[in-house]
This record gives structure tokens, sequence and C-alpha cells, in this order.
């Protein structure tokens, strides 16, 4: 067979993730396995896809390597989909697979984002492997690793893959409507307009800081740049938008961890302190943009990912955040749990996602009241599922990686981010003499209901204060 190995990582042949695969290579040597640097060439890629699209077509099975940056795929693999996508290649039928390393961070969706971009070229995908960094070096992962690909050899051979997702006809998007003071999008030659600055700037700022409005916007996205016009004609704060389109990017994130130490990146655009004190220093941060391929787009997923001169440092806790996004949004099901999971890792209250599905006037005008709100009152909940967990294993990744990411390491001692269950021995001596009761089935029989008790006294003494 032959075998296409997508390399999406920056770091082309010093990639982690693409050691699995020369593996599978030595292990099944009966197959041909054929590599393509894909993140590291992206640039001559976007140039010249052609090479590309043959190496596509001729493969028997195409496998999709790389590590989980941010949520999903680093921004170069990013760019590499959109360009296979739009390239005119004809890979219906064809069978795709995947492998990742991360410490398990929202693996689940970047492998839904790969699996749902590959589903709409009509390719038969078989589900990937999700490994830890360091599982190759260990005999339990190799031999996860072989069995892994034995497993996508007979789903080859017994014609078995996910189930293809029901098609549907793309729902309509609804007209916005921006104020009459403000002028419409078809008429202004910026996102906003100069007509909507001045009115924005006779608003009053909340403690000095305005809400910053992120975006990808370009001069033919009437429809998401109205949003925009919209949520700041209606929002009673003064705000500003920062269109990440005209921000001179050197490159994606490349992994290296020169900004493990200081917080500064390797590359010199500057992007580290544009973010910390055009945007992070912001009252609260609004993102619009336009669904592309099930993602935010890759010039989003750059930002996203040269955010990481941040580290594993949630900056900015308390912060409120909202979405304008044009799209349909609802049957983007993995986005909505990279949305909601971005803001309960990073601490940030969700003031709503608006779209324009269905009434756009509306969700717009309730995302602004919401975030007005969320600012007033300093409301934050607390963390779900999606924000424990995820914290968590940043909390023993950087534990255990401190020598090296240093700005971490201090960022969550400071925090008191560091809450290991094992340090609680209070409550580990009560559970061993609750254990105890328990196990005898005599003073379980005498105890009756004094265990509901005792468990809701320390309630009820709240209940009963004034």
């Amino acid at each position: 067979m032959k075998i296409l190995v997508v390399n999406g990582s920056p770091k082309g042949k010093y990639s982690v993730t693409l050691q699995t695969a020369l593996y599978l290579e030595k292990h099944f040597p009966k197959h041909n396995f054929k590599i393509l640097h894909a993140g590291q060439r992206i640039r001559g890629l976007a140039k010249n896809f052609g090479p590309a699209v043959k190496d596509l077509e001729e493969a028997d099975l195409i496998l999709f390597s790389y590590p989980v940056y941010t949520f999903i795929a680093p921004s170069q693999l990013h760019r590499f989909i959109d360009l296979m996508k739009h390239s005119g290649a004809d890979l219906r039928g064809k069978f795709v697979t995947q492998i990742t390393t991360s410490k398990h961070f929202y693996d689940v969706t970047a492998h839904r984002y790969i699996q749902d971009n590959c589903q709409d070229m009509g390719m038969k995908v078989i589900r990937g492997l999700s490994a830890d960094m360091d599982d190759l070096l260990t005999e339990k992962g190799q031999k996860e690793a072989r069995r892994f690909f034995s497993y996508v050899l007979w789903c080859m051979k017994n014609d078995s893959f996910e189930p293809l997702p029901r098609t549907a006809a793309p729902a309509a998007h609804v007209p916005v409507h921006v104020p009459e003071a403000v002028p419409a999008a078809e008429s202004s030659p910026e996102c906003t307009g100069k007509g909507q600055e001045a009115a924005v700037k006779e608003k009053p700022a909340f403690q000095g800081k305005d809400v910053v409005i992120v975006t990808d916007c370009r001069e033919e996205d009437t429809q998401l740049r109205n949003m925009i016009l919209r949520f700041q004609s209606v929002l009673s704060l003064r705000s500003r938008v920062v269109n990440i389109r005209e921000y001179p990017f050197s490159g994606g994130c490349l992994g290296c961890f020169n900004c493990a130490v200081s917080g500064k990146c390797i590359y010199k655009d500057g992007f580290d302190e544009f973010l910390r004190n055009d945007i992070q220093k912001g009252a609260a941060i609004v993102y619009a943009f336009s669904i592309q391929d099930h993602s935010m787009g890759p010039l989003f997923k750059q930002y996203d990912d040269r955010q990481f001169c941040n580290g594993h440092r949630t900056v900015t806790m308390g912060m409120p955040m909202g979405y304008l996004i044009s799209g349909d949004y609802s049957r983007e099901f993995n986005l909505q749990m990279i949305i909601e999971g971005r803001a309960e890792v990073g601490g940030n209250f969700l003031a709503g996602t608006a779209t324009d599905e269905t009434d756009p006037d509306r969700a717009v005008d309730r995302l602004a009241a919401t975030l007005v709100y969320a600012l007033k009152h300093g409301y934050v909940q607390p963390r779900n599922f999606y924000g424990v967990g995820g914290m968590k294993i940043f909390r023993d990744l950087i534990y255990k990686m401190q020598g090296m990411m240093k700005a971490d390491h201090k960022f969550y001692k400071a925090h008191g981010q560091y809450d290991f269950p094992q340090k609680d021995k209070g409550t580990l001596v009560k559970m061993y003499l609750v254990g105890a009761l328990l196990s005898s089935p005599k003073l379980k029989a005498k105890m009756g209901n004094m265990m509901n008790e005792g468990m809701l006294a320390p309630y009820r003494k709240v209940l009963e204060k004034k």
C-alpha cells in the first residue's frame, strides 16, 4: 500500500509525533510510507500545491501526523487543510486516519476537526491514535501503536469507517440590521466605518478600558461586518476593533519553547507585546469571525497558536468574552466545545455566542447586554468539567516541567493553581475513618441515617445564617 504521512508539525523531521509514523514504517515493511512535511513547507505549498495533490490522489491511505496545538491542529496544518479542500483533488472514497501526540488536552476536538474536514471531501475516516508525548518510549506505547495500525489495515480490508454525517441544506443567514445612525458595511471601506468610530468614542470606557473586538473580517464579509457594527452600536460601553488580517505576522507558532522561560516569542514581529498591550488589557474580548472549515479559520488559528507566548498561564482570568459568528454554528458541535472549553479553561465568563442563523439582531443585542452585566458585576461562573479537567492536565504538566516552563511555574504558584488533592491530609484521614465504618455491617446498621445527617450538618449551618 501507498501511505502518505502528512506531517503537520512545523518542526518537520524533528517532530515528536512523526516518530510514531516512522516506528510504524519500520514495523510494517510491506507498505510504502511517504512523508509530506506539510507544516514546515506550508508557504511553498501555498504557492504550488500541485505536487501535494498528486501525492494525495496516489495514496491508498492518508495518515495525518501532528501535535495538538490549542484545542486543534497547528495553524500550518489548518492552512494545508484549506488548500487541500480547495485544490480540486478528488479524494472521495480514500481512507484517512490520524496520529497525534499531546498531554490529552482537548485532543478530542483536534481529532474531530480533521474528521469533519475529511468527511467533507467524501473520505473514509478511521478513528485515529491519540498518544501521550512519551508513549512511544514505553513498551506499552509501542504495542498500542502497532495494534492501532493493524486495526487500520483491518478497517481498510473490511471497508469499515466512521459513518458519514447526514447532509443537509445550509441554513439561510438572516440579514443583520444596523441602526440608522451607523453606516452599513456596504458603504464603508473599513470594518467598522468612520462614522461608527466617532460614535463609539463618545461612549464611556469601563474603568478606563475598551471592549476589544478581535476579527479577521474581510472587505467582502458584509454579514460579519454588519454584526460588528450593530454590536458596537448597541453596546453601552466604548469599544474598538482589532483586525488581525492587518497584523504583519512573521508566521505560525513553531513549538520551539523559546518563550518557556522569558515569555518572549522567537519571532521579531512584536506579536507578544501587541497581544498583551493592545488586546489583553481591554475590559473584555469579543471574537468576530465567519466559520471556515469547521473552525475559526487558518488566520485565527495562527493568532491562537501564537498566544503560546503566554504559555499555559490564564492571564485573562475573570475577563468576560463573547463571540460574533457568521455561519451555521448550531451544526458545529466540535467548534461549540472548543469555544466553551477555551472560556472554561481560561477562567472567563462566556457572555454569549451571537450568530446570524435565526434572529441575529436579538442575539447581538443580548450578547452586548450580557457582557456589560458581567463587567459591572464582576460575574464569573465556577468552572465546569471542561475547565476543571483542562486545568488539572495543565497543573500536573507544569509542575513536572517547572524547570523549563519557569514563567508558567511562577504564575501557577502565585495563583494557587497547584491544588493537588493528595495534600489535603485532613480529608484523607476522614475518608479512611468513614471507609472503616462502612466496612463493618454491624456499625453500618447502628448508624442508620447518621451518615446522611452528618453530611448535611455543615450545609444546615450555612442555611441557618441570616
